[in-house]
């Protein structure tokens, strides 16, 4: 790169400053000095228009102003004696100005008083307005500057970038070291300044370089980033020059060339802009971005738009200069913040040590001998959420060994169990996919991804590139998990908690828009996309068909909710049967409410809330009433058992055994029941010492939604009015059920789980003898159905506060079931449940399943029953009269508590 000095000789042609002169001499200054700054910007815009080395123009606009800023200082009185001098400062100061950048410059004085010369200040400053001059100025003393730099930080930087243009440069000299002086900012407190600065910038631009309408200067890998590297370099080594950084050894040559063509890209981009549109303007709008595209040569093709194009450079050379910021900022972190720290080492295995906080390699080669730790990297970053991150020097390993990526990384087990284990961590993952992508790892490990990578979506809907968009959509599945949701997002925090396996969702979420921009369907063409990835990566067959499922039809909800009418009863029974079965539904609610919020934070409102909530309500509705069709229902239990089988051979329990038992559970059980909990079940049952004694298990519950509530586990013989003493039994102990599944199996025995917490929402004690007495004393309980009468009726009824939800019975019959369904629509209380049991003890209904949920203050329970003989309840009058009942005793119930 040439210096400024040697492209010096260039500028001229942009200015003649000898004809200026004599022009000067004969005319107003302003006319003169006005047509010489629009006809050198016109000179310098056709260079520009004819290639011309952007350095040259960038460097000759700040030459021709330094030129006219001379000429118009020198019309004027100032003081004598070198009191006084005209100072170029922030990007100015620096020597660069793009066509309508602001110039920024400071009268600084020394031993006078500003006002003795307050005509020519104001003289001088309307002087350059009239010209047509964005002109940001100050007049300070040297004092001045050192109080003000202490005060702001962003002053302060101004003030480094600085030089003299006219005038004693002994002041600019004094002013320098005094601004940057230890009493001014230290070099920590310089440093986590500009980088807090900085954290501020990008949050205003959504923290990411893939914005649709970006930046230049502000947007993460813009100019401020790489300016923000240059001030840090400046204030702590004295560096010039962003190449000086390489003689430190923070910069390889090849980073070095790499960094300049990022940010001589940036200032060609930055100044078609400004010619463009005719003003001093850094967002690339969409009008701008098609103009800039067709300056620039690109043609539409098949495969994309010009417009689009263009930005998929724009994005992708932005998101170079953002690995590089972050990099440099890191190793500036490890030599001006931490320099004096006491250095720590924790190994976590041969390959990884933590340095301080900050995971690094423990030798140099260690990617070039173990290529599978690129990948092992984030998922120890993942599970060990205390790392702040990863140290510069292992950053810049990862940049120089990703070509080790390739298709045999790809396809060796290793790596493919640990991308699964990164996806299935509890923490982490959508900040370590992130992560992969900023390294450049993960358009890597996927292809697919990589294509996407700074792919924009030239509308008004999308407001990031598709890899932004997507890897926002996993990060908001990731928020939906958490408790602040609850109440902001209730269906979909309680759905999401409730996924048996959520890495399923994420892998639907980063393939539900990869085939964007090759033209055809892309949901059909990322389904086949998503298929290849689930057999590379070992994942089962009804797994992956869910997962396919999910990409092709990641649309049909949001479709759907706004465009049919949901009031319809035949829309929703169509949806009913499209989606199949709960566990597609559930799966798909998340996807689109994510793949909404992601796409544009205005887009999610109450009313496309509401629409989702209600499609999804009723079509839950409709599929516990008796639609719910699993799909491919014999692959599911087989892939279920056959997991359920690895878990217990782990446990040491006989396959056969297990095998045997499981004949006669029916296939409700396992539809219903996750892998683990049926291995756990399994075992139990096998070792019980007789089935006359009911069996029970406590066990913490795996869903987060339930988070720190206990899943007691009930297995004994079914007989009449077994549901309404366990439900009892457990509201005399002071426990809420929270959901329930109550299942019979074909041999006649009852497999029934009931989710509790203490009856204020608290998770059980953890003391084995207060768990021990639960147990007891529902063995004791159960133990004889003789008792079950006299157990419903000695429940106690506790206090409840007041609810709103009217209660609402709902009964019809369902032939292929030979059962009555009976659905119950009310406000969630304590003790619901054992007064349900109560009245199906007054009525004489044996309970054959139950599907119990609770949504919000609100539950919506569904009970198959039949009457003694095992008959669905088929007269109208009783039916009537069981629906009053139920409805009068729960509504009079919360009345009486009150």
């Amino acid at each position: 790169m040439k210096t400024r000095n040697q492209a010096a000789e260039q500028f001229a042609r942009y200015l003649d400053i000898d004809a200026l002169q004599l022009e000067l001499e004969d005319n107003p200054p302003f006319k003169v000095l006005k047509k010489a700054l629009s006809e050198s910007r016109q000179t310098m815009d056709a260079a520009f228009t004819q290639g011309e080395d952007i350095r040259h123009l960038i460097y000759g606009r700040a030459w021709v102003l330094d030129q006219i800023l001379t000429l118009a200082w020198n019309r004027f009185d100032w003081p004598e004696g070198d009191k006084v001098a005209l100072v170029a400062v922030g990007g100015y100061g620096r020597g660069e100005l793009h066509p309508f950048s602001d110039v920024d410059i400071l009268i600084l004085a020394d031993g006078v008083n500003a006002e003795s010369f307050e005509g020519s200040i104001s003289g001088f400053l309307t002087l350059l307005w009239d010209i047509g001059l964005e002109i940001g100025s100050s007049v300070r003393t040297i004092d001045d500057c050192y109080q003000e730099a202490m005060k702001d930080i962003t002053i302060a930087t101004n003030l480094i970038e600085s030089r003299t243009l006219v005038g004693n440069e002994r002041l600019q000299e004094e002013m320098y070291e005094r601004v940057t002086s230890e009493g001014a900012w230290t070099d920590k407190e310089f440093f986590r300044a500009k980088y807090a600065e900085q954290v501020e910038r990008h949050k205003k631009t959504n923290n990411t370089e893939y914005n649709l309408e970006p930046n230049l200067k502000n947007s993460p890998g813009g100019l401020r980033d790489l300016q923000t590297i240059g001030w840090v370099a400046k204030r702590h080594f004295g560096a010039t020059y962003i190449r000086d950084l390489v003689d430190h050894g923070f910069l390889t040559e090849s980073e070095l060339d790499a960094l300049n063509s990022g940010e001589l890209y940036l200032w060609t981009v930055r100044y078609a802009l400004h010619m463009i549109s005719g003003r001093r303007e850094d967002r690339l709008l969409f009008d701008h971005q098609r103009a800039l595209a067709e300056f620039f040569k690109y043609k539409d093709d098949e495969g994309a738009l010009a417009v689009e194009q263009f930005m998929s450079k724009y994005y992708r050379v932005a998101k170079a200069m953002s690995e590089f910021n972050d990099m440099l900022l890191q190793y500036f972190d490890e030599v001006i913040l931490r320099a004096d720290e006491e250095q720590h080492m924790r190994p976590l295995n041969n390959r990884f040590q933590v340095h301080n906080d900050y995971l690094e390699v423990t030798y140099d080669k260690v990617f070039e001998y173990h290529p599978f730790a690129l990948m092992e990297l984030f998922v120890l970053m993942a599970h060990n959420p205390d790392i702040k991150g990863v140290r510069a020097s292992t950053i810049r390993l990862i940049r120089n060994h990703r070509h080790l990526v390739d298709d045999t990384f790809r396809n060796d087990i290793r790596n493919t169990s640990l991308f699964m284990e990164l996806l299935r961590s509890p923490e982490g993952v959508s900040t370590e996919l992130k992560r992969m992508n900023r390294y450049g790892i993960l358009g890597r490990y996927l292809p697919e991804f990589g294509r996407i990578v700074g792919q924009m979506q030239h509308d008004l809907f999308h407001i990031y590139t598709v890899d932004a968009h997507t890897l926002k959509v996993i990060q908001m599945m990731r928020q939906f998990r958490h408790r602040e949701h609850r109440d902001t997002l209730p269906v979909a925090y309680r759905v999401v908690n409730h996924l048996p396996k959520i890495e399923l969702l994420y892998i639907a979420g980063l393939y539900h828009d990869i085939a964007k921009g090759r033209g055809g369907d892309h949901s059909e063409l990322g389904a086949d996309d998503v298929i290849a990835f689930c057999r590379r990566h070992h994942i089962a067959q009804w797994d992956t068909q869910l997962v396919a499922w999910l990409v092709r039809n990641h649309l049909k909800m949001s479709m759907t909710a706004q465009r049919r009418d949901l009031s319809d009863p035949q829309v929703i029974h169509t949806f009913a049967e499209q989606v199949c079965d709960s566990i597609h539904l559930d799966y798909l609610y998340v996807l689109t409410v994510a793949d909404i919020n992601a796409t544009n934070h205005t887009l999610w409102n109450s009313w496309r809330a509401s629409l989702l909530r209600q499609l999804y309500m009723e079509t839950k509705r409709a599929l516990r009433r008796g639609l719910e069709n699993p799909v491919n229902k014999t692959e599911r239990i087989a892939q279920v058992q056959h997991e359920a089988l690895l878990a217990l051979s782990r446990m040491g329990v006989s396959e056969q055994a297990a095998k045997t038992l499981w004949e006669s559970l029916g296939d409700e059980y396992f539809l219903r029941e996750e892998p683990k909990a049926i291995a756990h079940h399994t075992q139990a049952i096998l070792e019980h010492p007789s089935p006359e004694i009911p069996l029970v298990t406590l066990e913490k519950t795996s869903y987060r939604s339930h988070e720190g509530a206990t899943e007691i586990f009930i297995y004994t013989k079914d007989v009449p009015n077994l549901f309404a003493a366990t439900v009892s039994t457990l509201d005399q102990l002071q426990l809420s059920v929270q959901d329930a599944r109550i299942i019979v199996s074909d041999n006649g025995y009852a497999l029934n789980n009931y989710t509790v917490l203490t009856d204020d929402d608290q998770p059980l004690s953890d003391n084995p003898d207060y768990l021990n007495n639960i147990r007891q004393r529902l063995i004791e309980e159960l133990d004889d159905p003789d008792d079950y009468p006299d157990i419903v009726q000695r429940r106690v009824p506790r206090q409840l506060k007041a609810f709103a939800t009217k209660t609402r019975v709902l009964i019809s019959n369902d032939p292929s079931l030979q059962q009555t369904v009976l659905e119950v629509i009310t406000a969630d209380r304590p003790g619901l449940l054992a007064r349900i049991g109560h009245i199906f003890v007054e009525f004489g209904i044996t309970l054959r399943k139950a599907k119990i949920a609770n949504v919000g203050e609100r539950v919506e329970d569904f009970f198959f029953i039949t009457d003694l003989n095992d008959q669905p309840i088929s007269d109208p009058q009783l039916c009537e009269t069981l629906q009053k009942a139920i409805c009068e005793q729960l509504d009079e119930h919360v009345q009486h508590s009150q």
